[in-house]
C-alpha cells in the first residue's frame, strides 16, 4: 500500500499534461501512485497517459467512457486509491521539488491528522506570482494540530481540492465526493474541514497553480456560474443535518455570500445581463440559510451582505457604483493633496539648497535605503571610530527603519528633514544612485562604492541585452551615475569594468571594499558565535549555498539544486545554509521549500541576517554559481565551488566579464551528480582547489588588506596627507572648510 495517491483527472490538457506528470514522478518521494483519469479528453491526452503508465508502474489510467466533469472524475480515481493519503493535482497545474517529502515528515510529526494543507503559487501564463494569501496563516499555524472549531480563522485556506492531503480513511468514512458542476470544491472543502479533527499545516508552496491565458472554465462568463447555487445548497442541506455542527453555520454561511458577491463582481464569470438574475439567487439563498443573530464582517463586503436582506438589485448595483465613485473621488483628492504638499516641499528644500553645506555631515544610503549594510555601514562605522566629529546620517526606508541597529540617526525619503540633510550634506556615501530629484550642489562629494565585483554585466554593457535590462532605462542611470565623485574599487579588474560599463566623471579609487575589512580581521571566536546564535554544533562543517538571481526567467528564482537532498547528501556532521540573493528574499523563492526545510531542521535559512559577513563566517566552504559574494568570500581563503550547471543560459541572458567555469576560484560542478561526488569524495578541499583559489584571490582581493574603511575615512573624508603602501587620494580643503575634488594628472 503506498504512502500517497494522486488523482489527476485530465481533459483537454496535452500540451501541460507531461509537465504535470513529471513534477509528481520526479518527487524525491517514491512511495505513491499516480491515479490518472481520463475524463474522454478529444485530443491526445489518452495516449500520452498510456505511454507514462508503460514506463513507470506508479502510474495507473483509468479512461472513463464518457466525459464526466471534474468533479466525478476525482471521484472515479478516488475509487481505485490505495494509499494512506489521497491528494488531487489539477492536470495543468504542477507540484514543486520536493514537496511530497516535506508533506511525509509534516504527517509523521503530526501523527496522522485528518487533513494537512500546505501553500501554493500562481503561475500567470507572463510568469510566476506573488505569495499567496494563505501563507501568513500557514506560517502562523506552526506545528499545532487543531480542529477548525477551535481557530476558525483558517476557514480562510485557498478553497480548492488540490492545495490538502486527505486522510483516505478519514475521507471515506464521512463519504465525501465531489458534486457535479463548477464549484465542486467548496462543499467538500468546507465539510471536511469542520468534521475534521485534527488539521496540521505546511508552511510550504506545494503546487504551482496555472493561471491559463485562456480555456479555464472559471473564467469563462457564463450561464455556469449559476452551479455555485447548487453547490452551497448540498453543503447547508448537510449542516441541517447535524445539530452538532451547529457552531459552524455562521461561519460558513459569511464564507459562501463573500464567495458569490466575489463571483458577481466578476466580468469574466458572470455577464451583466445575467448579474440581475444572479443577485435574485443570492438573495434567495440568503432568506434561506442565514443563521439567527449572524454579524456580518465590518468591512465593504459585510455592508453588500446586509444589504442583501432588505434591498433589490438596482440598489445593490448602486451601491457598488456609489463605492466606485468614492474610490475615484478619493484618488482625486489624494492627487490634489499630493500636489500641494509636493509644492511645499519643494519651496522646503530650495530654501535649504540656499544654506552653507556643512562639512562634517555625512549621508549614507545602502540598497534602496533598505538599512545599514554593505561598504556604506563600514564607512559609517570606522567613522564613528576615529572621527567622532563627522555626522553621519542614514536614509531608510519607513518599512526599514524597525530594524535600524540602535543609535542609528537616520531620515525617510521625501521628508523634511530628508531634504535638509541631502542639501547640506558634503558627502554622499551610497552603493546605488540617488534619485534624480534631488539636487547635487557644487562642494557636494558622492563617494560611490558599488556592490561587490562584477562577474555580469552592468551598466552600459547591457545595452546589449535587452532581456537583462528590462524595466530600466540605461541612459537614465548613467545620468544619475554623472553625478559620482569617486569610485571605490577592490581590484583592477572592477576599475576598468566600472570605467567601462559607466562611461562618466569619476574617478577611481583603489581602497578596497570595506565591508570585506571584517573578512580579513575578524577574530575567530566571531564565526562561532554566529554559529552559536544559528543554532549551529560547533563541531560541524557548515557549507553556505549562495545562488543569485536569474535574468532568464521572470522572478529571478529558478531551483538549481534539490535543499533536501543535498543536505541529506552532505550526511553527518555537516549544516547546509542556505542565503538567497536579496532580490528574492521577500518573494515565493523561500515558501518553495526553504522556508519549510529550515522549520523542520533540515537546513537553516539564513537570508534575513543583517549581515552576509557574519554568515560567511560561520562558514567553512561556499557553494554558489554566479553571485558577486564568491569575490568577497575569497578574502577567507576557504574552499568554494562553483555550480554552474546553466552558465551558458545565464552567460547569454545577462552577460559575463568572463568565463567563471574556465578561471574559477575552485572546483566546478556542471550537474547535480558532481556537486554530492565534489563533497562526497572530499574534492572540494584537496590541493587543485587551493591553487585555483590562490590564484583567484591574487586577482580579485588585490586591494583588500583589512584596512579600506579607515583609508576612505582618514583620506576622502577627512583629507589626510596620504602615506605608505595603502595611500589613495587626498581631497584639498577649501577657505571655508569644505571639500574639494583634487586634480588628478
Amino acid at each position: 500500500m503506498p504512502r500517497f495517491s494522486i488523482v489527476v483527472p485530465v481533459f483537454k490538457v496535452q500540451g501541460y499534461l507531461h509537465e504535470c506528470l513529471d513534477s509528481v514522478l520526479g518527487q524525491s518521494y517514491p512511495d505513491l501512485e499516480v491515479i490518472a483519469v481520463d475524463d474522454r479528453s478529444p485530443d491526445g491526452c489518452g495516449a500520452i497517459l498510456d505511454e507514462y503508465a508503460a514506463r513507470d508502474e506508479r502510474v495507473r489510467v483509468l479512461h472513463l467512457p464518457e466525459n464526466v466533469g471534474l468533479g466525478r472524475a476525482r471521484n472515479a480515481g478516488l475509487e481505485q486509491a490505495r494509499g494512506d493519503y489521497v491528494l488531487f493535482l489539477d492536470s495543468d497545474d504542477f507540484y514543486t521539488p520536493g514537496l511530497l517529502a516535506a508533506v511525509a515528515d509534516r504527517l509523521r510529526s503530526a501523527e496522522d491528522p485528518d487533513i494537512l494543507v500546505f501553500d501554493h503559487v500562481r503561475t500567470h501564463w507572463w510568469g510566476r506570482g506573488g505569495p499567496s494569501d494563505a501563507s501568513a496563516l500557514l506560517a502562523r499555524a506552526g506545528q499545532d494540530v487543531f480542529s477548525l472549531r477551535e481557530k476558525p480563522e483558517y476557514v480562510h485556506l485557498f478553497l480548492v481540492a488540490w492545495n490538502k492531503a486527505y486522510r483516505r480513511d478519514f475521507f471515506q468514512e464521512h463519504g465525501l465526493r465531489y458534486a457535479p458542476g463548477l464549484y465542486e470544491d467548496a462543499p467538500v472543502t468546507y465539510r471536511s474541514m469542520v468534521l475534521a479533527d485534527r488539521i496540521a499545516c505546511l508552511n510550504r508552496i506545494g503546487v504551482e497553480y496555472r493561471q491559463r491565458r485562456q480555456g479555464a472554465i472559471t473564467k469563462t462568463p457564463g450561464r455556469r456560474h449559476f452551479d455555485i447555487f447548487q453547490q452551497y445548497e448540498g453543503l447547508f442541506a448537510f449542516l441541517e443535518e447535524r445539530e452538532d455542527l451547529a457552531w459552524a453555520r455562521p461561519l460558513l454561511f459569511e464564507r459562501a455570500m463573500d464567495h458569490m458577491l466575489f463571483v458577481i463582481a466578476r466580468e469574466d464569470r458572470v455577464t451583466p445581463s445575467d448579474r440581475a438574475d444572479f443577485h435574485r439567487e443570492i438573495r434567495a439563498f440568503h432568506r434561506r440559510h442565514c443563521p439567527e443573530g449572524f454579524t456580518p464582517p465590518d468591512d465593504a463586503r459585510g455592508t453588500e451582505m446586509r444589504l442583501l436582506a432588505s434591498a433589490p438589485y438596482p440598489a445593490f448595483a448602486a451601491l457598488r457604483g456609489v463605492r466606485g465613485l468614492r474610490r475615484i473621488a478619493g484618488a482625486g483628492k489624494r492627487r490634489m493633496t499630493a500636489k500641494v504638499s509636493k509644492a511645499a516641499q519643494s519651496a522646503w528644500y530650495s530654501a535649504q539648497l540656499r544654506l552653507p553645506l556643512d562639512p562634517h555631515l555625512v549621508v549614507y544610503s545602502a540598497s534602496h535605503h533598505s538599512g545599514v549594510s554593505g561598504d556604506p555601514a563600514a564607512i559609517h562605522a570606522k567613522a564613528r571610530e576615529i572621527a567622532p566629529q563627522l555626522r553621519g546620517v542614514w536614509v531608510v526606508r519607513e518599512d526599514a527603519v524597525d530594524a535600524l541597529p540602535p543609535g542609528v540617526d537616520h531620515v525617510t525619503p521625501g521628508s523634511r528633514r530628508y531634504h535638509a540633510v541631502m542639501a547640506r550634506a558634503t558627502y554622499w556615501v551610497n552603493n546605488v544612485n540617488w534619485p534624480g530629484t534631488v539636487v547635487k550642489r557644487p562642494g557636494q562629494i558622492q563617494v560611490h562604492t558599488h556592490e561587490g565585483t562584477p562577474l555580469k554585466y552592468m551598466g552600459a554593457d547591457l545595452l546589449a541585452k535587452p532581456g537583462a535590462r528590462y524595466g530600466y532605462s540605461v541612459p537614465k542611470l548613467l545620468h544619475r551615475a554623472d553625478r559620482w565623485d569617486l569610485s571605490l574599487v577592490a581590484n583592477r579588474h572592477s576599475e576598468l569594468v566600472w570605467e567601462r560599463a559607466y562611461p562618466c566623471h569619476f574617478e577611481s579609487v583603489r581602497t578596497g571594499s570595506p565591508r570585506n575589512d571584517v573578512l580579513v580581521n575578524a577574530p575567530a571566536e566571531r564565526g562561532s558565535s554566529v554559529r552559536e546564535r544559528l543554532g549551529i554544533p560547533a563541531d560541524h562543517t557548515v557549507v553556505l549555498y549562495a545562488p543569485t538571481r536569474r535574468e532568464y526567467r521572470r522572478g529571478g528564482h529558478v531551483d538549481r539544486i534539490d535543499l533536501a537532498r543535498f543536505a541529506a547528501d552532505l550526511g553527518a556532521g555537516h549544516t547546509l545554509v542556505v542565503r538567497l540573493h536579496p532580490t528574492l528574499a521577500a518573494g515565493p523563492a523561500r515558501g518553495l521549500g526553504l522556508a519549510d526545510l529550515h522549520a523542520r531542521g533540515v537546513l537553516v535559512d539564513a537570508t534575513d541576517e543583517p549581515h552576509v559577513e557574519d554568515v560567511m563566517l560561520a562558514s567553512d566552504v561556499l557553494v554558489t554559481d554566479y553571485s558577486s559574494l564568491m569575490f568577497d568570500y575569497a578574502n577567507l581563503d576557504r574552499p568554494i565551488v562553483i555550480h554552474a550547471d546553466d552558465w551558458g543560459a545565464y552567460a547569454a541572458s545577462r552577460g559575463a566579464y568572463f568565463d567563471i567555469t574556465a578561471e574559477a576560484p575552485g572546483h566546478v560542478s556542471r550537474s547535480y551528480r558532481e556537486l554530492a561526488w565534489l563533497f562526497a569524495s572530499g574534492t572540494w578541499r584537496d590541493e587543485e582547489a587551493a591553487g585555483l583559489r590562490a590564484a583567484f584571490r591574487e586577482r580579485f582581493c588585490e586591494f583588500d588588506d583589512g584596512h579600506a574603511a579607515e583609508r576612505v575615512v582618514r583620506q576622502l573624508l577627512l583629507g589626510e596627507a596620504p602615506g605608505g603602501e595603502g595611500a589613495v587620494v587626498s581631497i584639498p580643503r577649501a577657505a571655508d572648510g569644505s571639500a574639494r575634488l583634487p586634480q588628478y594628472s
